[in-house]
């Protein structure tokens, strides 16, 4: 009886365990995909700063480019930038929380 409740309360720590790893990595990649986007707004934004007031400048929409003021595209990009940013911060915040469940779940 004592074995059938010690091994029916180990597969719930197991099974719990594993959704937590799973959900750490999850958050993880999703870490990883805003640190991308904030380096490719950063870096376009740099790369427009570089630009003429008076230069033509197209936005990508699908497969076609509409012709955008520069000091739209420079908006886009540096909303985009505090976006990411942001999303940074709750990520590492959840990141955080789950490496501090996986651990007490290890102990």
């Amino acid at each position: 009886m004592a074995d059938e409740a010690n091994r029916s309360a180990f597969l719930e720590i197991q099974g719990r365990m594993i959704e937590t790893t799973g959900k750490l990595k999850q958050v993880q990649n999703q870490l990883r995909n805003k640190e991308g986007e904030k380096k490719r707004a950063y870096l376009t934004l740099e790369e427009l700063k570089q630009l003429a007031d008076d230069t033509n400048t197209y936005k990508s929409i699908g497969r076609t480019f509409i012709l955008e003021p520069k000091s739209v595209l420079m908006e886009e990009q540096d909303q985009k930038l505090k976006d990411s940013e942001a999303a940074i911060v709750a990520l590492q915040a959840l990141v955080t929380f789950y490496v501090e469940v996986a651990h007490f779940w290890r102990f």
